[in-house]
């Protein structure tokens, strides 16, 4: 995931009704909750500098704990997923302004996000804890998984990702085209490494509790869907050149390449 589906092949109007710095003020307000629950989650999923981590919070049975955290898995999974619908996204933006929908879709997640670390339950059990040097390698590649997430938004388009750049080009009284589509960087070698580094920082754990299992599989079944979700609106929205790259580019894991030898021997 990565690419916005804009809900028309046309530049979206800048909307006049709202003034341009209210707009860009509303868009950098919702970018600063998304850094502050990002930073959050580096601490919640390692359980290193956060006072509640994955496996700490309200105790309850695990009948009672695993209802609740499903419950949040789910309410964030649906808003992450029909707000980024193409058919939503043409009836929401009668509600509210077109050069905000992205910047409100970010601040929607990022406080379902907050709510989930607040209201988790732990579930007891450990499937496994892995003793050093492996534990220090695994938080290694749980590192690795938050620099591949970051990273790839900044392969694409960082700003407009998170609602900046249409709230910013609306204060300017432009127009927005979303950005073209481009094969760069790790997009050449799998199409959603956004969605990749997230499945190793959720699996990357050197103690694995069964809330933390819970968590994992749970985000990894919502992964899986969205990209059929998102694939299925960018194959309608650019046509050939997306139904080449899937040919042509894995979603989640690189593919080996072997050389073959150009003499017989």
């Amino acid at each position: 995931m990565g690419y916005e589906v804009n809900p028309a092949s046309r530049p979206v109007p800048c909307d006049r009704d709202v003034p341009g710095l209210i707009m860009l003020g509303y868009a950098v307000l919702g970018y600063l909750v998304f850094l502050g629950v990002l930073g959050y989650s580096l601490g919640f999923f390692a359980g290193l500098g956060v006072p509640r981590n994955i496996d700490q919070g309200t105790n309850s049975g695990w009948p009672s704990a695993v209802a609740v955290d499903t419950a949040l898995l789910l309410a964030f999974a649906v808003q992450h997923t029909v707000m980024a619908r193409a058919w939503f996204k043409r009836r929401w933006i009668r509600l509210v302004p077109a050069p905000a929908e992205r910047a409100t879709y970010v601040l929607s997640a990022s406080l379902l996000l907050a709510l989930l670390y607040w209201q988790w339950r732990p579930v007891g059990g450990t499937v496994w804890r892995l003793p050093e040097p492996g534990r220090g390698l695994l938080l290694a590649v749980y590192a690795a998984g938050w620099l591949i997430a970051i990273g790839s938004t900044f392969l694409i388009s960082h700003s407009d990702l998170f609602g900046l750049r249409q709230a910013y080009r609306h204060a300017r009284g432009q127009a927005n085209r979303p950005p073209a589509f481009t094969e760069r960087g790790l997009y050449r070698h799998i199409r959603h490494p956004l969605m990749a580094g997230f499945l190793v920082v959720f699996w990357a754990a050197p103690t694995m509790t069964a809330g933390h299992l819970l968590f994992a599989a749970g985000a990894t079944g919502y992964i899986l869907v969205g990209i059929t979700f998102e694939e299925r609106d960018l194959r309608r929205a650019l046509g050939g050149a997306y139904a080449s790259y899937l040919s042509r580019v894995p979603a989640l894991i690189p593919a080996i390449r072997l050389r073959q030898s150009g003499g017989s021997q």
